[in-house]
C-alpha cells in the first residue's frame, strides 16, 4: 500500500469518527435531559424564595409546566 494512500484512509477514519462520536453523543445528552431534567420543582421553590418571592403551587406548576412545553418544543 502506498504512503499516500495510508495518509489519506487514515484522515477519512479520523473525520468519520468524530463525525459519529458527536452524533453519538449529542443523541446521549437529548435522552440523558428528557429522562433528567435539570431543574425540578423544589429546585424552583428554592430559587423563587432566594429572589423573595413567596411560591404558592399553582404558581410552581404554571412554571413547570411552561418550561416542560419550551422542552417539548425545542426537542422538535
Amino acid at each position: 500500500m502506498s504512503t499516500g494512500l495510508a495518509i489519506v484512509l487514515i484522515i477519512l477514519a479520523l473525520i468519520l469518527g468524530a463525525v459519529a462520536g458527536f452524533f453519538g453523543a449529542r443523541a446521549y445528552m437529548k435522552k440523558y435531559f428528557r429522562d433528567n431534567p435539570p431543574v425540578n420543582e423544589d429546585m424552583m421553590r428554592t430559587m423563587m424564595v432566594q429572589m423573595g418571592q413567596k411560591p404558592s403551587e399553582k404558581k410552581l406548576h404554571q412554571m413547570m409546566t411552561a418550561m416542560k412545553a419550551q422542552q417539548q418544543k425545542s426537542g422538535k
